[in-house]
């Protein structure tokens, strides 16, 4: 490739409208984030790669909007952007996301779907659209599902930190008796690799559970989107679980966007 080539390339990578100001402000905003301690103009400019004159007039106005505060001339974030965030409640905003792109899903492939959210050893469902045709296996709003052993459960699991993933198995474990921690484990570590899970039921016999993660800015699951599969002899047409797959990934993928800006990643 030569450099005209490259040139072409970078231009058409580059997004298309550019916000100096704006970058300078929200790489400040992301750096203080990340600091464990106070960082002064000088550290600021270094780790940004900018001049300080490039970031004085942009500190200047963070701190005036009370996003962030200064003493001792060092910097620091102050609670506001953590305030905001709570402003919208993201079970809400998942919600509100998540139900045209789940009415779409279902009538695509005729089964039903169901969005899951972990809480204290359980997954509780929060939001659900039955088969269009009427005919199938669903879930009610408000039922608290089983974690080890189910599809949505265990992708609850896996896209997580350790520390966040060993302490929702042990409490898990402590409403689901006879898991082995070691196995679930080993299950979880296949399931983040490949990116969702697909999987006989655990609960329905002659259900095949496929459930995808609905992931955060930082690649943790908040929820899972699930199908339970239920196949009907008597319709020829009906897409297959590997179709469906594919659908509900798409599915998972915009909800994802939708909520957090995040691409999920392919397997």
């Amino acid at each position: 490739m030569d450099k005209e080539d490259s040139e072409q390339r970078a231009r058409k990578e580059a997004p298309s409208y550019q916000a100096p100001a704006l970058e300078k402000g929200l790489d400040i905003l992301e750096l203080l984030a990340a600091s464990d301690i106070p960082l002064s103009r000088t550290d600021i400019a270094r780790l940004l790669n900018r001049s300080v004159g490039e970031i004085y007039r942009m500190l200047h106005q963070l701190v005036h909007r009370n996003y962030v505060a200064i003493a001792n001339d060092s910097y620091t974030l102050t609670t506001k952007l953590f305030e905001l965030s709570h402003y919208n409640p993201p079970t809400q905003r998942l919600l509100s996301e998540s139900i045209p792109i789940m009415h779409k899903l279902a009538g695509e492939v005729d089964q039903a779907c169901h969005l899951t959210v972990y809480s204290q050893g359980r997954q509780i469902v929060i939001g659900k659209v039955d088969v269009p045709s009427g005919m199938g296996f669903s879930v009610r709003i408000g039922s608290e599902l089983d974690v080890l052993v189910s599809a949505s459960g265990r992708v609850l699991l896996a896209f997580q930190d350790d520390q966040t993933r060993d302490l929702r198995i042990k409490e898990a474990a402590q409403r689901e008796s006879g898991q082995d921690p070691d196995a679930v484990r080993a299950s979880l570590g296949k399931i983040a690799r490949r990116g969702f899970e697909a999987a006989p039921s655990g609960q329905v016999k002659g259900l095949f559970a496929i459930s995808f993660p609905i992931l955060d800015l930082r690649g943790f699951a908040l929820a899972a989107l699930t199908v339970p599969y239920a196949d009907r002899v008597d319709l020829k047409d009906r897409k297959t679980a590997k179709e469906v797959e594919a659908i509900l990934g798409s599915a998972a993928e915009m909800l994802t966007l939708r909520v957090s800006g995040r691409h999920i990643p392919p397997p």
